[in-house]
């Protein structure tokens, strides 16, 4: 069986995977802030992130999976104060939202959910630990690390750190600009604001710090595989990385994975620009939540990729072509290993999706061709493989019948039968010159995706949209 090479953020190389453990993963993900609902720009990364692990799992890995949820920041901590409400409160609408979204785009549970704000002693004692080494100093009642003190910083995102001056600071929890500053552990509270006493002074955590301590807390001082979104290789995995080296002196991650934006003509979907899209608002025009999951796997994870309506409704028409592959094909056949070993050969390089996708159509094509050759047992065959690969990318799992019959919107499909039974009582409404009628049964039918076209002489055409 080939080896799984998986692209380095800290090597900036492609290489084989081996985990510490044979058999065994241990791998953290970076999940949301839960301040408010995460778009698709931030789903782009978390289905790219379930791929990695359903694939994994398929090549006999036993996971030990984290995913964090963000449940202090600056952000949250606002809008809990301005709300009345405390952090908790505030944030659960938002995380059972996220949860929600989860099962709507078929992305697994890790083994661990875990939330910031159940850490709080862990990250204490790991500042303590960086205290005692003194990585840390103290200034108006909250901690920073000191970055000049960690040689290797930068290391991750190859950020220049010539120019670093000590003491220059940064208190915010996410700044933008490319310069290394030194920032801030813990946090002095502000009045108003939410805090926690502790033995290192009252106050709450960064939001680098967060990660740290709960990555080593669950999964040890080194871990197998970190990901997250581009976005975050600085400052906050360069942090993480600062924190927990500096603390333990192992190394922290051994393979660092990072997904590009989604892109919205040209600039990265994000709430600060507010170009951003939420999975609520775009299912309400495609046929099945299916549709999206399978546009964002159809560029590589490392490639940006452009969000359009045109994009969608190219993903829509391929996952239709490969549902009607499947409509009628039989469930019991054998898969086909040839087939199944250049689908994992993709999938072994580095998690190209885009080659995964086209060997699955090529699958589809041989399917078509023994159901027209009425060789069903090939047929039957087939639609196992391309079930079997499809389980992997989280997509080909319902019932082809039902899917076909959804229109835009998740609705199912009208019949032949329905729509001509429609326009008979229209041309009835309109012969009677009952003209509300006859918009009511039009509004009726392009509600349901069907387009009329009245002809001379009071014959009408149809068809879907």
């Amino acid at each position: 069986m080939n080896e799984i090479r998986l692209h380095n953020t800290l090597s900036g190389q492609t290489e084989p995977f081996v985990p510490q453990k044979p058999g065994e993963v241990s791998m953290y993900t970076c999940g949301p802030t839960v301040y408010d609902y995460a778009h698709i720009g931030n789903y782009r990364t978390f289905v790219f992130q379930d791929i990695l692990r359903r694939f994994l799992k398929l090549r006999g890995f036993n996971l030990d999976h984290v995913m964090n949820l963000t449940d202090v920041d600056d952000r949250i901590i606002a809008k809990a104060a301005a709300a009345g409400v405390s952090i908790r409160d505030y944030t659960q609408k938002y995380v059972q939202a996220f949860f929600d979204d989860c099962k709507t785009l078929s992305i697994e549970a890790p083994e661990h959910w875990i939330r910031a704000t159940d850490y709080i002693d862990d990250m204490v004692k790991l500042i303590q630990r960086l205290q005692e080494k003194t990585f840390t100093y103290s200034g108006e009642g909250s901690i920073y690390y000191r970055i000049g003190k960690f040689p290797d910083y930068g290391k991750l995102s190859k950020i220049d750190v010539s120019g670093i001056q000590t003491g220059v600071r940064v208190d915010n929890d996410r700044y933008e600009k490319e310069s290394a500053r030194d920032f801030a552990l813990w946090k002095a509270p502000k009045p108003g604001e939410h805090f926690w006493e502790t033995p290192i002074g009252p106050g709450r955590p960064g939001w680098h710090i967060e990660c740290s301590a709960m990555a080593m807390k669950l999964l040890g001082e080194t871990i197998d595989i970190h990901t997250g979104g581009i976005d975050l290789a600085f400052p906050h995995h360069e942090n993480e990385i600062a924190q927990s080296e500096g603390a333990t002196g192992k190394q922290f991650v051994r393979y660092w994975m990072h997904a590009e934006h989604l892109l919205v003509e040209g600039e990265k979907m994000s709430k600060s620009l507010g170009n951003f899209f939420t999975l609520r608002e775009v299912l309400k025009s495609l046929r099945d939540p299916e549709v999206m999951r399978f546009f964002l796997l159809s560029s590589h994870y490392r490639g940006p990729i452009n969000y359009s309506t045109v994009q969608l409704a190219q993903a829509d028409e391929t996952l239709l072509g490969l549902y009607r592959a499947l409509k009628d094909a039989g469930q019991a056949g054998p898969v086909d290993a040839q087939w199944l070993a250049r689908f994992r050969g993709a999938m072994d390089d580095d998690f190209n999706t885009p080659e995964a996708l086209a060997i699955m159509q090529g699958v589809a094509r041989e399917l078509n061709q023994a159901k027209a050759s009425g060789n069903s047992a090939k047929s039957a065959g087939a639609a196992a493989t391309l079930r079997a690969m499809g389980a992997v990318l989280g997509v080909l799992q319902q019932d082809p019948d039902t899917y076909l019959k959804r229109s835009v919107g998740g609705q199912m499909m009208m019949a032949d039968a329905d729509v001509e039974a429609l326009l008979a009582a229209r041309q009835a409404a309109r012969a009677a010159k009952n003209f509300a009628e006859s918009d009511r049964i039009r509004q009726l039918l392009t509600d349901a995706g069907i387009l009329l076209e009245d002809k001379a002489g009071g014959a009408t055409q149809w068809r879907r949209a």
